[in-house]
Formats: C-alpha cells, structure tokens, sequence
C-alpha cells in the first residue's frame, strides 16, 4: 500500500514531500556535530547519505510504512529540517514520531507547530490509536517538544544507544488518540 506523503500548511510553516533540491541542506543538518549529539548515529560525512534519506523517504510512503515531510519557512522558504512518521503498523495502529531541526531554527515553536501538524494529518489519515517517541533523557528541549504537543513520558531505556564510544539513556513517550487535542489552539513560545 502506498501512502501518499502530505503536503501540510500551518501559519508560519510548509510541510511537504523531500525533493533533490534538499539533499545540500539535508546534509548540512545531518552533518552538524552540535545537531546530532543527541542521536543513536554520528554526524553524517557522506554527501551520498542525503540522498540515500530522500530515497528512504520515498521508498517508506511506496511500502506504505510512514510519511517524511521537509519543513519550510512559509514566509521566505528556508529549509527548517524534517518530521516524520514512521514505522507505521495498521494492524496495531501505530507509529513513531521524529524531527530534526537545523540549529538557526530552534526556539521558535517550528518542531511544536510540525509535529502538532504532522500528527493531525496522522490521526486522521491512518487511524492511529498510539504514536510513540523517544528522546535522549539530555535532550530536555525535545522532551518539552514531545509533552506542547500531548505525549506523556512512560519509561527510560536505560543504556539504549551508544554513540562515538558514549552510552546514553532514552526517555519513551506515547501519545493515545484518545488524549489527542486536534482542536487545540497552538501558538509558539515567545
């Protein structure tokens, strides 16, 4: 089943499918040490990995597994980074839940305002009745990202991911349809 991967508007962004046009400042993004201290994989050094990205975006909507979005900036274009959806299981009605943000753009509200409008399109569009996510326990910016937009804090993974030689934990956080607030007037943090 393919799943046809949304293009999104909210007040101050676009979300919509990746092209080959995104593949230079995806790669920026993904090869900022600064960015990417909190992953489970170290910055990418390989300009051929953004485009192998756009091909997995590609190929998880085709296998019907989930929706990667690009982010811009509505009023001028920039590229903000990605949300995603993926690991999409229609028999258990679920997914998981992902963004990442070029640097210049953090403390704006932009992963808030993706995520809130990823996950209506998700609710709505594949029947969801759970999203999870996970954050590293360090990374208390994207635990306040997870919780603006509804997902409760449920365990940590303890020693979950080691990257360049460093052992870290994980908090999980899920988000039942139930709990779910689409009508929920958003408006950034100033």
């Amino acid at each position: 089943m393919t799943l046809a991967t949304p293009t999104l508007h909210t007040a101050r962004l676009r979300l919509r499918p990746f092209t080959d046009a995104d593949a230079e400042p995806l790669f920026a993004l993904h090869s900022s040490t600064y960015v990417m201290r909190y992953w489970d994989s170290p910055p990418w050094t390989d300009h051929a990995r953004a485009a192998r990205f756009i091909a997995k975006c590609r190929t998880i909507a085709d296998e019907g597994t989930g929706a990667r979005v690009a982010i811009d900036r509505a009023s001028d274009g920039a590229f903000v980074g990605w949300c995603g959806l993926t690991g999409w299981n229609p028999d258990y009605r679920s997914a998981s839940l992902g963004y990442c943000l070029d640097e210049a753009m953090w403390g704006h509200g932009y992963a808030t305002e993706a995520a809130h409008a990823l996950l209506e399109w998700a609710f709505d569009t594949l029947d969801l009745n759970r999203v999870q996510a996970e954050a590293d326990t360090r990374n208390e910016a994207s635990a306040r990202v997870l919780e603006k937009v509804g997902f409760v804090r449920e365990g940590t993974l303890r020693e979950d991911c080691v990257v360049n030689g460093e052992v870290s934990d994980s908090w999980v956080f899920g988000l039942i349809k139930r709990e779910w607030r689409p009508s929920a007037v958003w408006t950034p943090d100033r």
